[in-house]
Parts: structure tokens; C-alpha cells; sequence
């Protein structure tokens, strides 16, 4: 007996055809527009520095070396500012993520003294601040300033990230929580093993947040640190652009045509901005795909209602 098996797909009518290809095609320039930027900061920065300096490189590399991250990296301070920056960044980052986690998962607690009176009080500091000096004022009162906790205490409550969690733990069954509570369960052991297991999504979003901000952020340590020693990279990286780039003008405005030859085959401020900027990114540009599931599925939380 033969059996014939029929084809029931539905033909592909030319319309969706034609909207495929326009959608893909809207969808690969816009994912060119993102991806060019940083391609052309690696290609520039490992290009002829005088071709890149004069605007000659756009799509292939030039004269490829690799000397502009030898002389960078050899710059004083630039290990421990690396440090720093690193310490930074996980601390912060684990600080802001627990206590944004715990926050959330306590106003939700129906049993939480006067919880939404704290939860109102937390939220309107995003909508009022007292501004850089009396924020000033306020670390140096509290013996903060030339202080690694400056970096880390100003970040631990973030209103947004609070909601975003709180958001996140009332989707999940309230019967997690009751089954947790009937079998003598409290409150730190229900936030330990109920809440961060089933949180994970929402909690990668948050430590992607906090540890781009961390590691970018160069303006607290402009305001509140005059120690070298606690300088972070990006400041101390925007602290050599601007030497380099007052070095290049003054050698240009000197009339040394030798040294202006040298600084265009060698370092130029175009080759150290586009340098610096690749040391600065590129460690993002790494961590956030590992992140990338979860990223994508915590942001979408509160979008789809019912």
C-alpha cells in the first residue's frame, strides 16, 4: 500500500516575499549603522597613524601595527588605574545588584513596615537631586572624598533598577512564597532560595546596567578624588587624550617640521583617542553576549500585561 503524503505548507505569496527581503535588508543596515563605529575605531587604531590622522582609513586597515596599544599601556599608572577600575566594577556591580535585588523582593511584602511609604520615599530621588555641591558637601562630610567607597556607597540604590526587580518578583507565583513560608521559611531564607534562583533574568539586566556604568563613569572620580592612587583608567586615559592632544598643537605651533613628521608616523591624537577608546570598550563589547539571554528576556519584563 503506498501512502502519499501531501505537501500542506502554504505557498509564499510575492507580498511576503517582497517584505522579507525589505525587512531583512532595514534590519542588516541598521545592524551595519550600530557595528560601524567600533569597527572603524579598531581599524583606525591599529592603522599608519598618519594615514588615520588624515581621515584615510574607512573600511580596511592601513599600514597595520600594533604599537599605539604598546605605548598606551606603557603609560605611568595605567596598571593600577586598570585596577582600580576593575574593583570598581565588580564591587559596584554586586553591591548595586543585591541591594537592588533585596529592595525589590521587600516592597512587595505586604508585611513590610509602612512599605509603601519607603517605597515612595525611594522612588522620588529620581525625580529630585540636590545637585554637585551640596552632593559634595555631603561625601566630604562623610570622609568620602580621596575614599574607594565613593565609588561604590553613591550607586547601591538605584530607584529604577528597584522597580524593574519589583516588577519581576510580583509575576512570580505567589505560591513559591507561600509553600517557602508553610515550610518555616523566612524572610532572608525565601529572598536567598526562592527569589535570586527565579530572579536571574531580571538580575543580569541590572548587572549589565551597573557594570557599564561603573566602568565608564570617570566623573566622580574628576569630583571627588585627587589621589592618584584612586584615579580610575578612564580618567586617567581622558587625563593623556587631553596631554596628547595640547602635546600635538604645540608641536605643530613650534614649526618643527621634523617632530611634526615623527608625532604623524608615531603617536597623533587621533591614533591615542582611537586607542583609548578601544581599551575602554572592548571589555564591554566581551562581557555583554554572556549576558545577552538574560538581558533580553529582563528587559522585556512589564511589557506583556495578562
Amino acid at each position: 500500500m503506498t501512502v502519499i503524503h501531501h505537501d500542506r505548507r502554504k505557498p509564499v505569496k510575492t507580498q511576503d516575499r517582497v517584505f522579507q527581503v525589505i525587512n531583512y535588508t532595514l534590519f542588516a543596515l541598521f545592524a551595519l549603522i550600530c557595528v560601524y563605529p567600533f569597527y572603524y575605531l579598531i581599524i583606525n587604531s591599529i592603522s599608519a597613524n598618519d594615514l588615520s590622522a588624515s581621515g584615510l582609513v574607512n573600511w580596511v586597515p592601513k599600514g597595520i601595527h600594533f604599537k599605539n596599544y604598546q605605548e598606551v599601556l606603557k603609560l605611568n599608572g595605567i596598571g593600577l588605574a586598570a585596577f582600580v577600575s576593575l574593583a570598581r566594577t565588580v564591587i559596584g556591580t554586586a553591591c548595586t545588584v543585591l541591594a537592588s535585588a533585596y529592595l525589590g523582593f521587600m516592597f512587595t511584602q505586604q508585611k513590610m513596615w509602612h512599605r509603601k511609604l519607603w517605597y515612595r520615599l525611594t522612588i522620588i530621588t529620581m525625580y529630585f537631586n540636590a545637585g554637585l555641591i551640596p552632593m559634595f558637601m555631603t561625601m566630604k562630610t562623610l570622609h568620602l572624598t580621596n575614599n574607594f567607597l565613593v565609588y561604590i556607597i553613591p550607586a547601591i540604590v538605584q530607584p529604577f533598577n528597584i522597580i524593574m526587580v519589583k516588577t519581576y518578583v510580583e509575576s512570580i507565583p505567589a505560591s513559591l512564597q507561600e509553600a517557602a513560608e508553610i515550610d518555616g521559611a523566612g524572610v532572608l531564607t525565601i529572598f536567598g532560595k526562592v527569589i535570586l534562583p527565579t530572579s536571574k533574568p531580571i538580575l543580569a539586566t541590572i548587572a549589565i546596567w551597573a557594570a557599564v556604568a561603573q566602568w565608564n563613569s570617570f566623573q566622580d572620580t574628576l569630583v571627588y578624588i585627587t589621589d592618584q592612587k584612586l584615579y580610575s583608567l578612564q580618567y586617567l586615559l581622558y587625563t593623556y587624550l587631553n596631554q596628547a592632544n595640547s602635546l600635538a598643537t604645540l608641536v605643530k605651533a613650534s614649526g618643527n617640521v621634523q617632530a611634526v613628521a615623527s608625532l604623524a608616523t608615531t603617536q597623533t591624537p587621533t591614533s591615542i583617542r582611537m586607542t583609548i577608546s578601544v581599551i575602554v570598550v572592548l571589555p564591554i563589547l566581551f562581557i555583554y553576549p554572556m549576558f545577552q539571554k538574560y538581558f533580553v528576556k529582563g528587559i522585556m519584563i512589564g511589557s506583556v500585561k495578562g
